[in-house]
């Protein structure tokens, strides 16, 4: 019997509540399931006929382990997303590579730590007004992620030393625009699977101030069902398309599933000061997938999966 792996990490072993349902969907569908946690060293992930990488919401705290597991795996069995995706995607460099290649994206200033910048140096290089957002290029679920105001400033004081700490921690920091549409609006999630549109989720804001710590591996989200217009489903639909062309061109692109679509994907768009969409991030990594929002979705995931794993649709 084909056996799929659902890999989690070690806080959520029996799998995020969002994907339970996928173990039963996937084993009525004539394969075996099992959540199956990244960093178990007792995994022999060759008995398994594909890994699908799901609520490994640990990775960005051990980035360099998590890509020499991704590596190891892929040797053994099949991976999706594979590792290619993996390795771009967990890094939000590519962001600037979408820029490049037309994508509108949040205005973004990158600070790399190689450049040893000064107090100086950042505040001549973050907003000058409005709200700005701190974070890190590697990150997750908006940990290590901090609000501040550009013309306060004790706030702005905060959004420096916040940068000085993730740059001494040779971490790239993202200063970026706060678009005012986030509280308003909110962020918009478009899911694809398998190439296709899914559904769409709205999230609210998350960031209300500094960077502070939290407990868990994630900042706890609003998230409701939302019909999306579709100028933002084209907009997604353009996004993926454009990071699949970057993936191929790619000189590690060899074992990027043979050009086929992602297993999946989630697009996060909020709007700019003139109403349009412009992109926040795409997830091909371990996005939730929100499938419990949409009737049908849980379905349509497990048919790619199992598709996936080399099981025709019945």
């Amino acid at each position: 019997m084909t056996r799929i792996a659902l890999v989690t990490c070690s806080r959520l072993p029996d799998l995020d509540p969002e994907d339970t349902p996928l173990l039963a969907a996937i084993a009525a569908r004539g394969a075996t399931a099992d959540a199956v946690v990244w960093d178990d060293p007792t995994v022999r992930w060759e008995d398994y006929d594909l890994v699908v990488v799901r609520s490994a919401w640990d990775y960005a705290q051990r980035h360099d382990e998590f890509l020499a597991w991704a590596e190891r795996v892929s040797v053994v069995t099949h991976l999706a997303n594979p590792l290619p995706v993996i390795v771009w995607n967990t890094d939000k460099h590519y962001l600037r590579e979408l820029e490049s290649a037309g994508v509108r994206i949040v205005p973004t200033q990158w600070l790399e730590p190689e450049r040893h910048l000064s107090s100086r140096a950042l505040h001549t290089r973050f907003p000058a007004h409005g709200e700005m957002v701190i974070k890190p290029a590697v990150s997750a679920g908006s940990l290590d992620a901090g609000r501040y105001t550009a013309i306060d400033a004790q706030s702005r004081g905060l959004a420096i030393a916040h940068a000085r700490r993730l740059l001494g921690e040779n971490r790239t920091v993202m200063a970026q625009r706060y678009l005012a549409s986030v509280d308003t609006v909110g962020e918009r999630a478009h899911v694809f699977v398998s190439g296709e549109y899914s559904h769409s989720v709205r999230k609210g804001a998350m960031l209300d101030g500094p960077d502070v710590a939290v407990e868990g591996m994630y900042k706890e989200e609003s998230i409701s069902a939302i019909e999306a217009p579709a100028e933002e489903v084209e907009m997604a639909h353009d996004v993926i398309a454009t990071a699949r062309r970057l993936l191929d061109a790619r000189p590690d692109a060899a074992g990027a599933d043979d050009h086929q679509p992602f297993l999946y994907a989630r697009v996060d768009v909020v709007s700019d000061d003139d109403g349009r969409p412009v992109l926040m991030e795409l997830e091909l990594v371990e996005p939730s997938l929100f499938p419990s929002f949409a009737e049908g979705a849980v379905d349509r995931l497990a048919d790619a999966i199992v598709a996936r794993a080399g099981i025709p649709a019945s």
